[in-house]
């Protein structure tokens, strides 16, 4: 029985080693993490995160073929192939500060599986990683003189946050990069075989490594670059009379752009977009293209931009001012469908208008108050023992928005596209303000309602 080692239980390792050993039944698949609280809740009933069908994937293998362990050497010990799925933040400190990739966490796997294993065994690179980083890995496992060495596959994932396993099941395509000697065929054949199990042949593509590693930074930066694009185009409309949903379907149907990553919002957010195009950013810098690196900075530019411009909105249409007053939040993840709040809109917008001195009743389906409060705030609680008042978490948006002077949509959960706004217009202060960050609603009947509502990229009279 072929033995797999996902060393990483996050957002990438699980769902794909679920997906993994419920396709591959014959192959036994550990998924390993340090974080032994972790690794309890992929053994539970409550997993560590929310993706639609995530849960009955995994107790549909669990037990079986998937196991989640913290005994992290014994597992790359019997391992014939080793996924990496670690994270890859951006660094805080030192040279590339701000823009680099922090890798010590790679450099630690690759060592790591250097001293548990004597040779031999295939390494994918499943993490976001710069071009080149398979080489540093290389140099590690080279550096023990091992009778067999090791190959390193680069296998990038192309998950989105809300439709992983669906994009697992029926990936666009699967990329694969090796080494171009007989070896590194081989074991590009080894991991190309397993998803063969579902994925037809023609979708698995293979390149040389550093093709591969470069295709997942540049896929993200051209799907954040379409979003600045269009949220760019936002501004524009609210200031021309034009709709910003009219153009993004005009221009949609035009075969060579498509409508895809063209709706516009309050900005886009999420492990993956800002750190790849930052780790790009530094890329192109690293090699003295000083104008490619500007250009794809830019797109970082626009994305701080939307958010800060949606906050000066909804000043400028609350009289200039939200001191003392109650404002629902609505969503707090980065998108509808999961429960990650990395890089949120939302954590912008809150914490500008904690900086204006709002109070916030905040409600997200799936979002806990500790991650809420942990993004918000460094500690919640004020010297004196008491909460802190600019923060509320509300078990619904009905009791968020009783008696609040207005509404914001962050998140696109269809909940909220659903909901009683005639029974929350009554509830709240007049004038009631929405402000819909996620252009769910149609703005002409939040307004025939009696709010004063705001979508982006809408002029405010229309």
């Amino acid at each position: 029985m072929m033995k797999i080692c996902c060393i990483g239980a996050g957002y990438v390792g699980g769902p794909t080693m679920a997906i993994l050993a419920q396709k591959c039944p014959e192959i036994r698949l550990t998924v390993v993490d340090l974080n032994q609280a972790r690794i309890d809740q992929w053994n539970s009933d409550k997993l560590p995160i929310f993706e639609p069908g995530l849960d009955d994937v995994v107790k549909s293998c669990r037990g079986r073929n998937l196991f989640f362990s913290t005994d992290v050497d014994a597992n790359i010990r019997e391992a014939d192939l080793i996924f990496i799925c670690v994270n890859t933040p951006t660094k805080t400190y030192g040279v590339g500060a701000g823009s680099a990739s922090d890798l010590s966490f790679i450099e630690s796997c690759a060592r790591r599986i250097a001293d548990c294993s004597p040779g031999g065994k295939i390494v994918v690179e499943k993490s976001t990683i710069p071009v080149k980083t398979a080489e540093s890995l290389k140099k590690i496992f080279d550096s023990r003189k091992f009778d067999k060495p090791f190959q390193v596959l680069s296998n990038p994932e192309f998950l989105a946050e809300g439709t992983a396993i669906a994009d697992l099941l029926k990936p666009d395509r699967v990329l694969i990069g090796g080494e171009d000697t007989p070896e590194g065929q081989a074991a590009v054949e080894t991991l190309a075989s397993l998803y063969a199990h579902w994925v037809p042949r023609e979708r698995i593509i293979t390149t040389n490594l550093w093709s591969s590693e470069l295709s997942k930074l540049t896929a993200n930066a051209f799907l954040a670059q379409r979003i600045s694009s269009i949220n760019s185009i936002s501004a524009l409309c609210e200031v021309t009379g034009a709709d910003v949903d009219q153009v993004s379907h005009a221009i949609g149907t035009d075969s060579r752009i498509g409508p895809k990553f063209l709706r516009s919002s309050v900005g886009f957010g999420g492990s993956c977009f800002q750190k790849d195009i930052l780790n790009l950013v530094y890329l192109c810098e690293s090699f003295g293209l000083k104008e490619v690196a500007d250009y794809w900075r830019q797109v970082i530019i626009m994305n701080d931009y939307q958010k800060k411009r949606f906050t000066r909105r909804i000043l400028s249409h609350m009289f200039n001012t939200v001191a003392r007053k109650k404002i629902a939040v609505f969503g707090f993840a980065f998108k509808k469908d999961t429960n990650d709040t990395r890089e949120s809109p939302a954590i912008y917008v809150c914490r500008d208008l904690i900086e204006e001195r709002a109070y916030l009743h905040i409600h997200d389906p799936e979002v806990g108050s500790d991650e809420i409060f942990h993004d918000l705030l460094q500690d919640p609680i004020l010297p004196n023992g008491d909460k802190n008042p600019h923060i509320t978490l509300s078990p619904c948006p009905y009791a968020a928005a009783e008696d609040a002077d207005a509404v914001l949509i962050l998140t696109e959960w269809d909940a909220f596209r659903t909901l009683d706004y005639e029974r929350i217009y009554r509830g709240m202060r007049k004038p009631a303000f929405l402000f819909d960050g996620r252009n769910i609603l149609d703005i002409k009947k939040m307004r025939a309602i009696g709010f004063e509502a705001c979508g982006i990229g809408k002029c405010s009279g229309s």
